[in-house]
């Protein structure tokens, strides 16, 4: 597919992006708001410019001193600014106008959220890419589906990918909308209602690349917070039970002699029993499901840290908690790409499995129905019939006798419809026909079904879908570099100059 070679590209910058913030921390950030502080507050006359030059001097000073291998990076306002201080003298603290730890730590949780949301759309949609790539090469590869843990119905595997596209799909969608809501500054509202200090609250989030401040002052340093790291952590939540409902699927197969999809054996893969020859066992899923329900428990603490405390409590709001379940979440989407990749498909294995059951029996019934006006249930009842009789006497689809599809229909006609005729209106060969697997996938006509037409647009309304969110990823990380080199231009001309003049 087209997307295949430029989401490589891509991917790869977004990457070099995602390396890059990892020192985008609460210490990163402390740093860029106080630079945006200074610039915005010398600009708008709250701080005076005769002693900016040597505050901005300190800012730069402290930061390039934490950027430095093993330096300490202190992650809280009240460790930060001694250093301030200690750089700059007791006037840095001008800073501190109109400002809180609960209005600038609000801050670096929500800039830091913002980064990973980035992070893990990419790793999303890469994940999504992997699984469209095995749906393009499985059009036509007809495989049997399950309902309740028992074989329902005929499918196309590309198809039932397609499925779980959709339920990915949703969740890049909730990613996005998650965003829209992170993507405001809490700067400037202090600790509960705001300042006396006429501060710039638009100018300070525009540096620091937020679409706007956070409208109410209360809510950004009580409520946001919170409910931004539940919110995400429900995403995760989301993501995970995909990747172990699709895992779950996989290992049934395990637990049959002849299995239509395997891992393929070896490495990470699959490992042998220490004390059953026969078995491997596939050792990647099982390390990949068990991420899924690691994310998934870890993720509900954020709802129960977050559960009955006063406004303001910091319970829920720890950086490193929520970085640990999207650190954890990518881990798994990582795990489940190996899984994709590892997969092995027996097509015939898989037509064979569906001819050894009666998978097809609803179509007969729809056959009845569409084909000769027989009401469903009365249809219903003799497929059923026939299944029961197929069973109770070993016959599968392929060998049962059109001599007792007509004597079924002529017995349940008679029952329960006696004003039909007892005579079979459907041929031997359409009977046959009627339970190809095949044919039944070939001929289904509903919007978004399996057939080739259907899978093609779906198949390419996916592409477009995926393509879209590696854009929209790209242009947010670029929003925000581009915000923050603006704001770095400007704190270079408020530094001191190099021949001694302010």
């Amino acid at each position: 597919m087209k997307l295949s070679q430029s989401f490589s590209i891509v991917l790869c910058a977004l990457i070099t992006f995602a390396a890059n913030a990892t020192e985008r921390d609460e210490f990163f950030w402390l740093g860029e708001m106080n630079k945006a502080t200074a610039v915005i507050n010398s600009g708008e006359g709250l701080l005076d410019k005769a002693v900016t030059p040597k505050i901005a001097k300190g800012i730069e000073d402290v930061i390039l001193n934490g950027n430095k291998p093993g330096a300490k990076r202190p992650k809280k306002v009240i460790a930060f600014e001694p250093l301030l201080i200690k750089a700059a003298g007791i006037d840095v603290t001008m800073l501190h106008i109109g400002r809180s730890s609960q209005d600038m730590h609000a801050t670096y949780r929500a800039a830091i959220l913002r980064d990973e949301a980035l992070e893990l759309m990419v790793s999303l949609s890469d994940t999504m890419q992997a699984l469209l790539s095995l749906a393009e090469r499985n059009k036509t590869t007809i495989v049997p589906n399950y309902t309740n843990g028992v074989a329902a119905q005929p499918n196309s595997y590309a198809h039932y990918l397609l499925g779980f596209l959709s339920a990915f799909r949703r969740d890049a969608e909730k990613i996005e909308n998650f965003y829209s809501r992170l993507n405001y500054c809490a700067m400037g509202t202090t600790v509960l209602n705001g300042t006396s200090w006429p501060l710039n609250r638009g100018k300070m989030a525009h540096y620091l690349g937020f679409k706007a401040p956070v409208e109410n002052a209360y809510d950004a340093g009580q409520f946001k917070s919170n409910d931004d790291a539940v919110e995400f952590a429900s995403i995760l939540t989301s993501i995970s039970l995909h990747v172990g409902t699709f895992i779950q699927d996989l290992s049934v197969q395990y637990a049959q002699p002849r299995p239509w999809i395997l891992l393929q054996e070896g490495g990470e893969n699959t490992y042998v029993s220490s004390a059953m020859p026969q078995k491997r066992n596939p050792g990647l899923m099982i390390r990949t499901r068990t991420n899924a329900s690691r994310v998934i428990s870890d993720a509900q603490q954020a709802v129960w840290l977050a559960h009955n405390i006063i406004p303001g409590m910091s319970d829920a709001r720890n950086v490193q908690d929520s970085s640990r379940r999207v650190k954890e979440t990518m881990t798994m989407l990582g795990q489940f790409r190996q899984v994709i990749a590892a997969l092995k498909i027996n097509p015939e294995r898989a037509l064979e499995e569906l001819n050894l059951d009666w998978t097809a029996s609803q179509e007969v019934a729809d056959v009845f129905m569409r084909d000769y006006k027989l009401p469903f249930r009365v249809g219903h009842h003799i497929a059923s019939e026939i299944v029961s009789y197929a069973k109770a006497n070993g016959i599968k689809p392929c060998n049962f006798p059109y001599s007792e599809v007509k004597r079924i229909y002529e017995e349940v006609i008679k029952k329960e419809y006696p004003q039909g005729s007892p005579v079979c209106p459907m041929s031997e060969t359409q009977f046959k026909d009627t339970l190809n697997p095949v044919k039944i996938i070939q001929n289904r006509k509903t919007t978004g079904g399996p057939q080739l037409t259907e899978l093609d647009k779906s198949l390419a309304n996916m592409e477009k879908s995926i393509s879209s969110q590696i854009e929209w990823a790209k242009d947010n990380a670029a929003a925000i570099s581009n915000a923050l080199q603006r704001l770095d231009g400007d704190f270079q001309k408020i530094l001191p100059r190099g021949d001694g003049k302010k």
